[in-house]
């Protein structure tokens, strides 16, 4: 414990220095993407600058003890980039690489993601700076605790409402509730369940929630298929990742008749010319923590998975990960962002210049933020909705979405994701241009 407390000091004196890395860095990337958009749209310049920058960048420093009965102290951070639209909305990340461009990036993306969806929230993320792979399930508790109390106000149902992440997952999301309930007035302790999205079920939870991504991300594979006439029947793809969002994906895809071919994941790589099995490869996953070692394919290096040749690439693992040195490598028709921020400049390029369509993931991704809020409007009016109710819902907003950005990149000449970004910001600048600049 005294070794990893002496790494937690030194981590914490870089935590808010840019990562030192050949890749580009996560913001710059999104504010790029943003300058890209607003040029296409003519926004506003007054706008255009309000939103380069969030609003609020919370920097939590919190000590917690172990179970041994010392104290280290945590890094948290949480990045508000703006509620014009509605409260803020947006995941928390338990991972060691988490740092503040990442969470502004993020939140920046949030944003444009639910005014493209148009749901009636703002972006915000946030995370801890910690690998909960080192923890013991009592000592993810009380970060998790201690960090809810130190935010305090700074969330809220009606103010800013956390999310599950990487790392996270439903359990984390109950403990966030329910210390936050206990930290309020009694008489109104239930009308805070809505505090968090992505919970349990028996926690006040939306059914489809575990899925809500994954299943986004297929219904615009469903959409992109029937525009361009392709067969998703007897067709091939690959997953980067294979969390909540690939596992998911994969099982939804492969009941389409598409077959799953290669792997990825920080464990490493596997494929199979004759398949990998999604739902035993989640189970095998689940068990031991990635795929490396999966009996059912063979290793691959990394070099080689982005280069197995298929039809549709579905990176939803971490950002930057298709770019100038890996986009070449791509033999697939489309890329399916399940990730957010997983193409970086050089890699749309790229891409666009190889023949690739691309679903950007404030599209592609947006299933989840889409369920979370049928989750915040169930815990405001005390109702549960069925799966059925709750899946024809989300099918509904992701076609509209899918329809919106491919109408937008076809009347204007652009590309899907600047298409996206457009139909977000016109949003937003219309609400900015209503209500004007209070005082």
């Amino acid at each position: 414990m005294m070794a990893e407390a002496q790494e937690d000091k030194k981590a914490n004196r870089k935590a808010d220095a840019k990562p030192v890395s050949k890749k580009k860095d996560i913001y710059d990337v999104a504010q790029a993407q943003l300058d890209k958009a607003a040029k296409a749209l003519g926004l506003d310049s007054e706008i255009h600058t309000i939103l380069l920058q969030p609003k609020n960048e919370l920097i939590i420093n919190f000590p917690v003890r172990m179970d041994d009965n010392s104290y280290r102290l945590f890094k948290g951070y949480r990045v508000q980039h703006n509620n014009i639209m509605g409260p803020y909305k947006g995941g928390i990340r338990f991972h060691p690489e988490v740092h503040l461009n990442e969470c502004k990036a993020l939140a920046s993306w949030m944003t444009w993601k639910c005014a493209l969806m148009e749901i009636p929230f703002g972006g915000a993320k946030g995370g801890i700076k910690f690998d909960p792979s080192k923890h013991s399930r009592t000592e993810i508790e009380r970060i998790t605790r201690r960090f809810t109390h130190a935010l305090g106000q700074n969330i809220g149902p009606n103010y800013d409402i956390p999310a599950p992440d990487m790392g996270t997952d439903s359990q984390i999301m109950v403990w966030m509730m329910d210390t936050f309930m206990n930290a309020g007035s009694q008489k109104d302790k239930n009308a805070l369940r809505g505090v968090v999205t992505g919970k349990s079920i028996t926690s006040g939870g939306s059914q489809g929630r575990d899925k809500a991504t994954g299943q986004g991300l297929v219904h615009c594979i469903v959409e992109w298929a029937r525009e361009t006439n392709f067969s998703l029947d007897g067709s091939t793809f690959s997953v980067q990742g294979f969390g909540k969002v690939g596992s998911h994906a994969a099982r939804i895809l492969s009941r389409l008749g598409s077959t799953l071919v290669a792997v990825h994941d920080h464990t490493g790589a596997i494929a199979s010319a004759e398949g990998l099995n999604p739902r035993r490869l989640a189970e095998y996953v689940q068990k031991n923590g990635g795929v490396k070692g999966y009996p059912g394919g063979h290793p691959i290096e990394k070099e080689q998975f982005f280069a197995t040749e298929c039809d549709i690439v579905i990176p939803a693992a971490l950002e930057n990960q298709i770019t100038a040195e890996t986009a070449p490598l791509l033999k697939c028709k489309l890329v399916v962002e399940g990730a957010n921020g997983p193409t970086d400049l050089d890699g749309d390029e790229i891409l666009a210049s190889k023949g690739i369509d691309l679903l950007p993931d404030i599209l592609a991704n947006a299933g989840g933020v889409t369920v979370s809020y049928f989750e915040w409007l169930q815990n405001q009016r005390a109702e549960m909705w069925t799966l059925e109710e709750v899946d024809a819902r989300l099918h509904t907003m992701m076609r509209r979405a899918y329809a919106t950005v491919r109408h937008i990149s076809q009347e204007k000449n652009v590309d899907n994701r600047t298409a996206a970004y457009m139909h977000a910001l016109d949003r937003i600048q219309t609400v900015y241009r209503e209500r004007g600049i209070f005082p």
